[in-house]
Order: C-alpha cells, then structure tokens, then sequence
C-alpha cells in the first residue's frame, strides 16, 4: 500500500493544532483553580500557559504523525482501498464501477505545501454531504496521476459491465 506525501504530517498538524490548542486551554483553565491552589509558588500563571500551549502543540505533531503513518491507500485490480485511524481504524473498498466523480481539491495551506486532496465521489455514496473518500496529503503531481489512473480504470470498468 502507499503512502500520502511526507508533507501531509504538516498538514494534519495545522488541522489539528486549533483543535488540541483549544482542549488544552479549556483543560487549562478549568484546572487552573485546582493548580492554583496546590502549586502556587511553583507555576506562575504566564508559566502555565506556555505549558498548556508547548504540551498542545507536542501532542497535535505526535498525532498528526500517527495519522500519517497509518494512512494509505491502494489502486488494487478491481477496488480503490484505503485504511486510515489511530485508536480506531477504517477500511474503505471502492469498485471502479461505482466511481461517478473525482476531485482534485487544494486550499491555501495545501498550496503553500505543494500538496492536494483528491475527492472520490460515488454512485449511491454521500453525495451533497461529501466524498466516499478523501485523500488528502498528496502531492500535486500525484494526485493527477492517481485521477487520472481511476478515471481510465473507471471506463474501463463501465465499458466491461455493457454500460
């Protein structure tokens, strides 16, 4: 199976950094009556914040690696695969056949990586809510050539059924 480009661990990174950011603070400050109390000749409260900010920011990488590390994907004979997940994992099979739209996705941070995400949308999939499946650390370079390769592949598959 393949992997996502190197600089996808980047791009979790900044996706994830607002969210633990925002836990840290909230765990922060919710503690911070208790800390107070029993550290207070210890920590000071510019101190903590610092804390809090460096423990969310170690965290967000060492996630957004693990993210990384254990997504990727497959263009296999028959299916598009892909398995992603850190604590739990998900398993995505898609015929060819049922391939209707592929997307070629690349916002501001995604540019100033070089990277792209590629949308795969499906007959009988989610339709207006989303793509079936996203893969969203590419390279550019990549993520044309694996459009390209599933859109062959998807002809290929709807000229074999007689459509």
């Amino acid at each position: 199976m393949e992997r996502l480009d190197k600089k996808a661990v980047w791009l979790f990174f900044f996706q994830t950094s607002f969210f633990f950011t925002v836990i840290a603070f909230v765990t922060f400050f919710i503690s911070l009556e208790v800390l107070s109390r029993w550290f207070s000749d210890i920590f000071s409260f510019a101190g903590s914040v610092w804390v809090a900010l460096i423990g969310a920011f170690l965290f967000s990488y060492v996630w957004s690696f693990l993210f990384y590390k254990f997504y990727k994907y497959e263009l296999g004979g028959e299916v598009f695969k892909k398995e992603y997940g850190v604590i739990s994992k998900k398993y995505v099979s898609i015929p060819y056949g049922r391939i209707q739209n592929i997307d070629i996705h690349r916002s501001l941070m995604m540019r100033i990586l070089g990277l792209s995400m590629l949308k795969i949308q499906t007959a009988g999939g989610s339709g207006a809510i989303g793509s079936e499946a996203t893969l969203p650390g590419l390279s550019s370079k990549r993520a044309e050539e694996i459009r390209e390769v599933l859109i062959r592949r998807m002809k290929d598959s709807s000229s074999s059924q007689g459509l």
